[in-house]
């Protein structure tokens, strides 16, 4: 029951990212298009940049439990059995600690500009916690699966952001494929 909550819980973090991913494209078409016609967005340079923060940060934790996070596997694909595994793990730790920092200060900042009442400074005013959310909220996601990651591997598991390698040289350029869409 964990691993469905934990799973769509992530399912919904991407697909929030790419709902703003949606909004940033209707922004600026709205901007581009409307300018000659006499349409403007007050702050719709601000909504944009926001919005990118939130499709960045959201889906982080999407794109880590899929295998689509840049990694680098120099080193750990060289590796095999145990030391391999220990590899993995420190690795895990060390991201888990990082994200964990970064995701602690995200989520400070955010209440504390909640807290404070702090305000945009552009056209629109708007409480700058509400913004602030999709960034702080994308990377304790992001830590909810660093951390379910972790716990996975020290159980022995496999990792599951790792993607099978390819057999063939068209298992090869198919990977390359799916990556890129």
């Amino acid at each position: 029951m964990l691993r469905t909550i934990l799973d769509r819980l992530y399912l919904l973090s991407g697909i929030a990212a790419g709902g703003f991913l949606v909004v940033i494209f209707i922004l600026m078409m709205v901007l581009s298009a409307g300018r000659p016609l006499g349409i403007n967005i007050p702050a719709g340079d601000d909504f944009v940049s926001w919005c990118m923060a939130a499709t960045s940060f959201l889906g982080l934790a999407h794109t880590f439990r899929h295998g689509e996070m840049i990694r680098v596997g120099l080193l750990i694909d060289r590796l095999s059995g145990r030391t391999r595994h220990l590899v993995e793990l420190a690795a895990l730790v060390i991201g888990t600690f990082f994200v964990g920092f970064f995701a602690w200060y995200a989520v400070k900042m955010t209440y504390e500009s909640y807290l404070f009442n702090d305000m945009s400074q552009g056209i629109v005013a708007i409480p700058l916690w509400i913004p602030q959310l999709g960034y702080s909220g994308g990377l304790v996601i992001l830590l909810i699966a660093f951390v379910d990651e972790l716990l996975h591997v020290l159980r022995g598991g496999k990792p599951r952001y790792e993607k099978p390698k390819p057999k063939t040289a068209e298992e090869a350029v198919e990977q390359a494929i799916q990556s890129a869409v």
